[in-house]
Order: structure tokens, then C-alpha cells, then sequence
């Protein structure tokens, strides 16, 4: 996410803090590294810290990009902690179509997530797929409305759960940024886990950018609340 002003190359733009992915492809032959820490309290007893997760991405060109995301994460539970490497994800972003009137800019996502390359307690047992529908309408030349759609399987069983994302975000100087946001997940088996979040970014450099977020739950089954920081950057090979 970046509400920076325009420039030749546009400053960075990352697809964290919140959970609605951009649908801006990283430069070509630009390596892009998107990494955060969240604490996340999911009841009295559950909580989990991820430390930290990296989405790295490397754009081919103006249309297409390569992605692979790692996640080192703890779970603790009453008296019983869990740590290790979720499994890997590898895929990519194709962009689809550029903003034009009411048409918006539209990116698809979507990746693989590998059941073994992970620590021992996070392994599953089928490789599983997620995908989204990135998509963004510039309001004026300080705001912008996006939202994402997609489904995501979880690795255990072959009913999809279904995703919605829907933030606006705002220009408060050239370097600081805001965003809130509603999403959420809607098995195809069981409740809806519907929450909101709200963060800030600020822009050290055009390659460089630091953010803070925080959310909570909207649903019986959502997890308490939770804290992120990130910090993103990029460099041309």
C-alpha cells in the first residue's frame, strides 16, 4: 500500500499492512521485500506471534510478477507453545486491467502452498491453492477505494473458504499514509469471521517504508484483536 505522490518510478507499493492486496506489479527486474511482526490474541488462552512473515517479490515485467511468502510463527496455548515455518507459498500477480472510468485497476493473485517444506507441527497433508481478485479506484489524487475477492483452501480438506476485503485509503502528507478496512473469511462449512483494522504507513525513501496496524474481530468466532509492524523495501538487480 502507498498513498505517496507520483513520481517517474512511483515510490514503493506493498501489499501490507492491511489485508487487501494492491493490484500495483513490483518494477521490473526490482526485487521487493514486504516483512512484518504481528501479535494476534485469538481467546484468553490462544494467541500467536509471527516473527516475522516475508513476501518476497520479484516483478518479470510491467504485467507480471513472482511471489513466494514465508511465515515463521508461535502458538501458544495454555501451557503448550508450538513453533516453526508455516508451509511455503510460491506464486505470482498478472495484471489484468488498468483504471479506466468505473473500470478499476485489476490484478489476480494467486499461489501454492507446499504441504511439506515446513516445520514438522505446521505440515498439512494436500498441497492447497488460494487466489484473488485485486482492485483499486483512484477518488481523487489523495484517495483511494480497493477491495479484494478470492478463496483459499486450507491444506486438510477440499471445501474453500471465501475472502472480501474493502479499505479506502488516505494521503495525510506525501510520506504518511492511512487506510481503514472491514474484511473477512467465509467458510463454505461453518461461521462467517468477519473483523476491522486500521494502520498507518510512512515513506523513509522511495524504496523504503515502514508500517504499523491494528485490528479486532466483529464475530462470535474472530479472534480478539491484533498488532503489526512492518517494514518493506526494494533494490533493481
Amino acid at each position: 500500500m502507498n498513498y505517496g505522490k507520483a513520481q517517474e518510478l512511483p515510490s514503493i507499493q506493498t501489499d501490507r499492512p492491511d489485508q487487501t492486496e494492491c493490484p500495483f506489479i513490483t518494477p521490473r527486474h526490482y526485487f521487493q521485500f514486504e516483512n512484518g511482526f504481528s501479535y494476534e490474541q485469538i481467546d484468553p488462552d490462544l494467541s500467536a506471534f509471527v516473527a516475522p512473515t516475508v513476501l518476497t517479490r520479484f516483478g518479470i515485467n510491467n504485467y507480471f510478477e513472482l511471489r513466494l511468502i514465508t511465515e515463521y510463527i508461535v502458538i501458544k496455548e495454555s501451557t503448550t507453545t508450538l513453533s516453526g515455518v508455516n508451509p511455503v507459498l510460491v506464486g505470482f500477480k498478472i495484471k489484468l486491467l488498468e483504471e479506466k472510468g468505473l473500470i478499476p485497476s485489476t490484478s489476480l493473485i494467486a499461489h501454492v502452498g507446499f504441504p511439506k517444506v515446513a516445520s514438522p507441527d505446521y505440515r498439512v497433508n494436500y498441497y492447497y491453492p488460494e487466489f484473488r481478485f485485486t482492485m483499486q479506484h483512484t477518488i481523487n489524487e489523495k484517495q483511494s477505494l480497493s477491495y479484494n475477492l478470492g478463496a483459499e483452501w486450507d491444506g486438510e480438506n477440499t471445501k474453500p473458504t471465501y475472502i472480501y476485503t474493502l479499505t479506502t485509503g488516505y494521503s495525510l502528507t506525501e510520506k504518511i499514509g492511512a487506510y481503514a478496512e472491514f474484511y473477512g473469511y467465509i467458510p463454505q462449512l461453518g461461521k462467517a469471521d468477519h473483523r476491522f483494522d486500521l494502520g498507518l504507513t510512512y515513506l523513509l525513501h522511495p524504496n523504503h517504508q515502514l508500517d504499523i496496524s491494528g485490528g479486532f474481530g466483529l464475530s462470535e468466532i474472530s479472534p480478539d484483536y491484533y498488532i503489526s509492524l512492518g517494514y518493506s523495501f526494494r533494490f533493481k538487480i
